[in-house]
């Protein structure tokens, strides 16, 4: 199996005993977790981690999110979880996908995609993103 997209940034994760629910699997919610993890890896190692938001002001909150679960994992499994920034048109709106790859198998046990709005931390409403926001995340975007 491949990655969706080319160049994923990867962030390593295993299945401990805390993430396995009475029906003796990964809970549904750490897969969110997971990607919301993922996701602040991603935007830390681009240069804008929470203290970059926070001092500019801005931040890329989330509007909308879809997990699609394909495989079950289970206690010990070693995922990989994949991202990218899939749409970013520079003045409010972005997209990233997420695929969560096994390490064993390569089997993709979700996809997700998630939608996010760039605000003004201060106000909570919508605002155009800072210079640095459009720096960095552009050279980032994949097609």
């Amino acid at each position: 199996m491949s990655w969706d997209h080319a160049s994923p940034y990867i962030h390593q994760v295993t299945v401990l005993p805390e993430h396995i629910d009475a029906l003796e699997h990964t809970n549904n919610t750490q897969y969110v977790n997971w990607c919301n993890q993922a996701a602040w890896a991603h935007t830390t190692d681009l240069g804008l981690g929470a203290d970059a938001y926070r001092e500019l002001d801005r931040a890329m909150a989330l509007t909308k999110a879809e997990y699609h679960y394909l495989r079950a994992t289970q206690l010990g499994d070693v995922l990989d979880v994949g991202t990218w920034i899939t749409s970013w048109n520079r003045k409010l709106v972005m997209e990233r996908k997420m695929q969560i790859r096994s390490v064993a198998t390569g089997d993709t046990v979700l996809r997700a995609r998630l939608s996010f709005v760039c605000i003004a931390i201060s106000t909570g409403k919508p605002k155009r993103p800072p210079a640095e926001f459009i720096a960095r995340y552009t050279p980032a975007l994949v097609d």
